[in-house]
This record gives C-alpha cells, sequence and structure tokens, in this order.
C-alpha cells in the first residue's frame, strides 16, 4: 500500500512530521511503514492513498472458476487469511439494503468466499443464501487472490495483473492444473478456435491444447523451494532414550536456533507478510511456567499478529484457525523441503 503524504519539515531540529489523517491511519497500524523520496511518476498526483490499479481480470466470467478453485484459495492462504484481509482493509459494512448499520464489523463465511458485515447485518443474513450475496463474496475473493499475487510477485496494488503473471503464479505455487484453457489460451495469445457444429472426418487433426502447453513448460520452469541438500536439522530417534525407564523423567526442551531462524524466515501464518518472530505455542497445556514449548512447536508470525495472538489466544484462534494446525502445517513443510530429517 502506498500513500503520498506531504511533510512539515522543521529544519532546525531535523524533524519530518507526517500527519497521515484518520483516513489513513490504520496504515501505521498494522506495523512498520517506509518512508521515501517521492518518485518522478507520483509527482502529479495529490496526497493522500495511491488508488489502485483496476483489475479486469477480476471482473472476467470466463476465467473467475480459476479464482473460485479451493486448490487456488489454498494457495493464496485459505479462507482465514481471506477473512483477516477483509477486516484488515476495513470499510464499511458491503450489505446496502439495510437502513441501519452497527459501528462494529465482523466476517460472514458465504459460498464461494467471505463478506464484511456489521453486527446488524450479520445477524440478519446468517445462514442465507442469496445470488447477490454469492456476488459480493465471489468479488472479494478475487480482490484477494489477485492482491496476493500480486505481492508475491513483487508488484503493488498499482499494477494491473496480466494472464501472464497469474498463471506463472500458479506454476510457481505449485497448481498449474487448476490454469484453465481460456488462462492459458490467452497467457500464450492464441488464437480463440472456433467449434463447427460438424466436421468432417478428414478435419479431425489432434491439436496440442493451450493447457497442455502450459503443463510442459511448467515441467521445465526452475524450481523454487528445492528441498535443501544438507538439513538444517537432522532429527534422531532412540527409542530407548535413557529417560525412558526413569519412572518420573526429567522433561528436557528440544532447543534449535538454527529451526527457529528458518522459522522466522517463513510468510506470517496469518497475514503472508514477512514474519518477525517464531511464536511458541501457548494454551494447550504450554506456554506457562516451566512448560515453554519446544522449538519444534513454532508458528512464524509477523509483530502484529504475535502480539494479537498473546493477547488473547482463544479469540486468535477464532479468528486465524488453531495453532496446532498452523504448527502442522510449518512442520509439513520444513520435512517436504528437507529442513528437518
Amino acid at each position: 500500500m502506498r500513500a503520498l503524504l506531504k511533510p512539515e519539515i522543521a529544519r532546525d531540529m531535523g524533524i519530518v512530521l507526517l500527519k497521515p489523517g484518520k483516513e489513513l491511519m490504520y496504515i501505521f497500524a498494522q506495523g512498520r511503514v517506509l518512508v521515501e523520496c517521492q518518485p518522478e511518476n507520483m509527482a502529479n498526483l495529490p496526497s493522500g492513498k495511491v488508488p489502485d490499479a483496476a483489475q479486469p481480470l477480476g471482473e472476467d466470467p470466463l476465467i473467475q472458476h480459476f479464482f473460485t478453485s479451493e486448490k487456488v484459495i489454498s494457495a493464496a492462504g485459505g479462507l482465514s487469511s481471506l477473512d483477516a484481509w477483509l477486516l484488515r482493509r476495513g470499510g464499511n459494512c458491503q450489505y446496502p439494503h439495510a437502513s441501519y448499520h452497527h459501528n462494529e464489523l465482523v466476517v460472514m463465511r458465504h459460498p464461494p468466499g467471505s463478506i464484511l458485515l456489521c453486527w446488524s447485518c450479520d445477524n440478519k443474513l446468517r445462514e442465507q443464501t442469496t445470488e447477490f450475496l454469492s456476488g459480493l463474496a465471489r468479488s472479494n475473493l478475487i480482490t484477494w487472490i489477485i492482491d496476493v499475487v500480486l505481492r508475491e510477485l513483487g508488484f503493488n496494488a498499482e499494477r494491473m495483473l496480466s494472464v501472464a503473471e497469474i498463471c506463472w503464479w500458479a506454476v510457481y505455487r505449485g497448481i498449474a492444473d487448476e490454469i484453465t484453457e481460456e488462462l492459458a489460451r490467452r497467457a500464450l495469445r492464441r488464437p480463440k478456435e472456433p467449434i463447427a457444429s460438424v466436421y468432417r472426418e478428414s478435419e479431425i487433426m489432434p491439436v496440442a491444447t493451450s493447457t497442455s502447453i502450459v503443463k510442459e513448460r511448467a515441467a521445465a520452469a526452475p524450481v523454487f523451494d528445492e528441498p535443501f541438500a544438507v538439513p538444517l536439522i537432522d532429527l534422531k530417534v532412540d527409542p530407548e532414550a535413557p529417560a525412558t525407564f526413569f519412572k518420573r523423567p526429567k522433561h528436557a526442551r528440544w532447543e534449535k536456533p538454527n529451526y527457529l531462524r528458518w522459522v522466522k524466515s517463513q510468510p506470517c501464518a496469518c497475514c503472508g507478510q514477512p514474519a518477525d518472530d517464531a511464536h511458541h505455542l501457548i494454551g494447550w497445556g504450554q506456554g506457562g511456567v516451566g512448560t515453554k514449548a519446544h522449538d519444534s512447536l513454532t508458528i512464524p508470525l509477523c509483530r502484529k499478529h504475535h502480539t494479537e495472538l498473546h493477547n488473547d489466544p482463544v479469540k486468535f484462534e477464532q479468528k486465524y484457525g488453531s495453532q496446532l494446525e498452523m504448527i502442522k502445517n510449518v512442520l509439513d513443510r520444513a520435512f517436504a523441503l528437507g529442513v528437518l530429517a
């Protein structure tokens, strides 16, 4: 997210004062903020939030099947990440047909995604299914996936996402099978072949589909997240460890700084932003005096979500999912990449 602010500079003291205003203050509440000189291409823009680029891909009905695929949603972070993104983005209740709106906002799940509603509308619309609500949920889902793709490809919201870029993201995420024929055809810039109602047998010729061409190229593409040649941590199994023969053995914590450094290098389990901390499991019988969890029971979290978890673990898990499930995902990735072996 980018915004242009006109600074007030106290030259004698060397202080720069930024006045973001109420409409931009939430940006500063999300975590670290980078302050840099104004780019030349933004010199003519007014002060305030830089408008997001229009994303026509999200409005194209021919490729909406890709965005609503379960594998695509999972690769983008899952519906819990969509819920967090909606709350973080804020705004107003998305149901326009109510005469009264409460000032508190919540997220309501509705196939195929989620909707941002006030408490009043949430109570009114809960368990209802309408085409209008489905359209809102689908629009939120697609906008969120496009935002995730732009961020993971290193772009910001000012860029218009292309078909080729979204196909590359799918290949990078290992879900090339979800690329539809329409997406593949546009990415390869192949003409749309008309399908006649009647063919002569001599006219039927085997032709490679656009999807098959993309999959062939995906197989030859460089692989990211390759398994480690030498694992960071070499786990040893000792079924007859000396402590197992004691009636009341003293429990020793498993401490591995190298593993914690790797966990910190992973994206935040809640928002996908760069992680700041390796959070150790709390609750579930862990985290009290003398019961700090092993280093293996850790989750990559940004500073904002780490603080949110410690402030109220129960509310955190209701909002983002169980810590145990997050730890399972981290361990699964660590073994799959050869970090643990």
